[in-house]
């Protein structure tokens, strides 16, 4: 028995360690053998159905037998569902996330799920809704109310946003989490007198929402200097990656040549021809065009007028997207054997370059007529890319820049006298690379195709 339970734990640890790795396809073959030799090992069950998932597998079936070892398990519920929407059965998806919340109302990710299932799905005009029976169900849970306003803030929805906060005010009164709220609404609808009045209310409040309030504000209204004073003490902590492209758009108000210093177009952006033939080419965009399946982009994403996948695409199974992963990871190398030497403190070439390459995600954009991207950032990436598979033809794309990915302009909400200061045109085959921090967005096209595959590197770690 002891015998048994020793080999059990090596292959769990097995397992993790090529999971760990991103090795998933190893680690689905391992898993294989393992579930034959230990059938009723719920560890393994969900191992397998997870990895399933990320290589792209059916696994649905599979989820839920590893939530038949342990009913009551929330993530692998979520997964389940996620993995049933993936394999084209939305309906399925909603009915387990539905029943799973009439019993647990205060379940934050199967409330969030649902509501990204159901904007993705064509219903952005009451994708929320189920948020307020959870809500009265448990009026005195603040991080469920404030759950209900973050979504409803990322639609932009401020009316309905403003409504949320009325009613959790009744039942929790005035706490600094909704006064927080309501600087966030005051700010981003532009509400400059509510906007002052709050910040002023706030001024000691310290966390990422109420300084990204005040740096924001202060960008719009025209005082630079106050951003750069709030932004550039929080560069030293954990959430330095929120402030660095904000002290870009400070400095270049300011005139200020430290914004050079930080994103280096000349130096930190690139483009490479990864040397993949028409033919490869078409392949590939026949397989990413069979992915996009959604009828909207998800709603915290930059995709305006077009789709954007799940799960990680360069994680998959398919022969083709190991290619792909492989050759791009080969050219990221490359890049970053062209960085400037490591410097202290720059957000970029501070970090140790040695690690493995890891991807933190992957995905293909479809833009069609007159799609774009709005210009942002990719807080949780260390290096990101974009490379192009399939475009319209000239005539349908229009005249430069259009189709171009453009670096260094502002959100256009902040309404900033700032121009991109580089624009890159895309071709079949180029990957171009650059820092995470860096903003960047897609110049509208007159017609056709956009196809893109897009990753994220984690910040290596040794």
């Amino acid at each position: 028995m002891a015998q048994n339970e020793a080999a059990l734990l090596t292959l769990r640890h097995q397992i993790q360690a090529l999971r760990q790795e991103q090795r998933y396809v190893e680690a689905n073959v391992l898993i294989a053998k393992a579930v034959t030799q230990f059938p009723s090992d719920a560890v393994l069950a969900a191992f397998q159905a997870q990895t399933h998932y990320e290589l792209g597998l059916p696994a649905a079936a599979l989820f839920a037998r590893a939530q038949s070892f342990d009913p009551a398990n929330f993530d692998m519920a979520r997964n389940h569902a996620l993995a049933l929407i993936s394999e084209g059965q939305a309906a399925e998806a909603k009915e387990l996330l539905k029943r799973m919340l009439a019993d647990n109302p205060g379940w934050h990710d199967g409330l969030k799920a649902l509501a990204t299932l159901n904007w993705t799905h064509g219903d952005q005009a009451q994708f929320a809704d189920h948020y307020s029976e959870a809500c009265h169900a448990r009026p005195d849970d603040a991080a469920l109310w404030i759950a209900w306003f973050r979504m409803l803030a990322q639609a932009r929805d401020w009316p309905a946003a403003a409504t949320v906060l009325d009613q959790a005010e009744r039942h929790l009164g005035s706490t600094p989490a909704i006064i927080t709220c309501r600087l966030f609404i005051a700010v981003e609808a532009h509400d400059n007198a509510a906007a002052e009045a709050l910040l002023a209310q706030t001024a000691h409040f310290r966390g990422d929402v109420s300084s990204l309030c005040r740096i924001r504000h202060a960008l719009r209204t025209g005082v630079p200097h106050v951003a750069v004073a709030e932004a550039l003490p929080l560069t030293t902590g954990p959430s330095a990656p929120l402030y660095w492209p904000y002290l870009s758009l400070a400095w270049r108000l300011l005139k200020e040549d430290r914004w050079r210093w930080l994103d280096r177009p000349d130096q930190l952006i690139a483009a490479y021809d990864i040397g993949l033939s028409a033919g490869d080419l078409h392949e590939v965009a026949e397989l990413l065009r069979s992915l996009h399946t959604a009828q909207a982009p998800y709603i915290e994403q930059s995709v305006r007028g077009g789709t954007q996948t799940d799960r990680s695409v360069l994680l998959r199974h398919e022969p083709l997207l190991q290619k792909l992963k492989t050759t791009l990871l080969d050219c990221t190398r490359y890049h970053i054997a062209q960085m400037p030497a490591p410097e202290t403190n720059h957000p970029l070439l501070s970090t140790e370059r040695n690690g493995p390459l890891l991807i933190e995600g992957s995905w293909s954009v479809r833009l069609a007529r007159q799609g774009f991207n709005v210009p942002h950032t990719h807080a949780m990436g260390w290096l990101s890319s974009a490379c192009y598979i399939a475009l319209p033809s000239p005539q349908d794309m229009g005249p430069a820049p259009a189709g171009h990915i453009a670096f260094g302009g502002p959100p256009p909400e902040l309404g900033l006298a700032l121009e991109p200061y580089l624009t890159i045109k895309p071709e079949p085959g180029k990957l171009v690379m650059f820092p995470s921090t860096t903003f960047h967005g897609t110049v509208p096209f007159d017609d056709g195709e956009r196809l893109v595959v897009a990753f994220d590197i984690k910040r290596p770690r040794g």
